[in-house]
């Protein structure tokens, strides 16, 4: 009989413990039953009444399996944004739309390009699936064509590009996407996440739909985590070549987004009045805080987000201690030391009162309390 001490089970594949696992925002500090969490991204105002009545009237048929195919939400999407509904692939959250595309197109030895802060989610998958991940400077905390051109070679599969981006909050330009992609070989898919895309208002941004109609090789996602507030019920969606739909949705598992997720998500896109509510709400408050930080003495740099990524430089006043004394505050932000920027906190823009004890917050902090 074998010693217990020196039987081991079935090893990983190469790689796969290797792979750092994503740590999502902290939602919890001891000694606060209710604190302000706004380390996420999520909307603060939470889902519209719309989705919240049609995911409850959803519980008399949550013994039924979903529609695998996602035909009313299909249908929803494709009406709203003039989309052909049969490019349309759905997932569990747009993450999910990402580890499909990296299990279809890459095979070891492959590589994907985004840039140095591109989000994480995009890489494991990739990791999972023996490719390499190469990643593009942003000095300026933004992912230029010509950086991400740079780091293509003959292996690259797949280009991720954020826009807007998390956890940096900035953007590329319809001019920028459409260079990058005209410089791209045809075998290699470009895909552009949106998941911020609402919150935009910046006039040189606009959405990559129409790019994506005409290419072979383009997918945009969107999610409805953020603005449409649904995040606890993980709906996103690729817009991509017939071709790429058809590839992914051979591998996807048959039913892969709930029946409430799938109503709420329905509602949600007909609820104007919570769109209008949440975007204005960012469009607000994203200035006000900017402008209240940087006045604190602390860097803000631009977003086109629901979120801002603020950076101390001062070692006497670090990110590691405004997070702490934020904390002492009942206020959970983001530490994004993960992504390379140890020295900044990303913080989620929430309702006026959360907005308020953020400036509170750190305007002690500035002071020396």
């Amino acid at each position: 009989m074998s010693d217990p001490a020196t039987v081991h089970g079935p090893a990983p594949k190469p790689g796969i413990l290797d792979i750092a696992p994503y740590v999502g925002g902290k939602a919890n500090l001891d000694g606060v039953a209710k604190p302000m969490k706004l380390s996420s991204n999520e909307n603060m105002l939470g889902a519209g009444e719309k989705a919240r009545a049609a995911y409850a009237a959803a519980l008399d048929n949550i013994h039924i399996y979903p529609d695998g195919r996602a035909n009313k939400l299909r249908a929803a999407v494709a009406e709203l944004h003039g989309l052909e509904p049969e490019r349309l692939i759905f997932g569990n959250g747009s993450d999910e739309v990402f580890a499909l595309l990296n299990q279809t197109y890459l095979t070891a030895g492959d590589n994907i390009v985004t840039g140095q802060y591109g989000f994480l989610a995009y890489r494991i998958s990739a990791l999972a699936n023996e490719a390499q991940v190469k990643l593009a400077p942003e000095p300026e905390l933004k992912a230029t064509p010509e950086a991400l051109l740079e780091q293509v070679d003959d292996r690259t599969r797949i280009v991720y590009v954020s826009s807007p981006a998390n956890p940096t909050g900035s953007w590329n330009t319809t001019e920028e996407i459409a260079r990058l992609h005209a410089a791209l070989r045809p075998d290699i898919l470009l895909v552009i996440d949106e998941a911020y895309a609402e919150y935009v208002q910046e006039p040189d941004w606009a959405t990559s739909f129409p790019l994506a109609r005409d290419a072979p090789n383009v997918v945009v996602t969107r999610t409805f985590s953020k603005i449409h507030g649904l995040g606890g019920l993980r709906i996103g969606f690729g817009y991509a070549p017939l071709p790429v739909a058809e590839a992914v949705d051979r591998i996807r598992l048959p039913f892969n987004v709930s029946v409430p997720g799938l109503e709420a998500a329905v509602a949600a896109l007909s609820d104007e009045a919570h769109q209008t509510a949440s975007r204005e709400l960012i469009h607000s408050w994203r200035p006000r805080l900017t402008q209240a930080i940087r006045g604190f003495g602390f860097e803000v740099y631009p977003s086109a987000g629901n979120f801002i990524l603020v950076r101390f430089r001062d070692p006497k006043r670090s990110a590691d201690a405004a997070n702490a004394y934020l904390n002492s505050k009942g206020v959970i932000v983001r530490q994004v030391g993960g992504y390379g920027l140890p020295d900044c906190l990303r913080i989620t823009i929430g309702t006026e009162d959360q907005n308020r004890a953020v400036i509170d917050a750190l305007s002690e902090f500035a002071a020396g309390a």
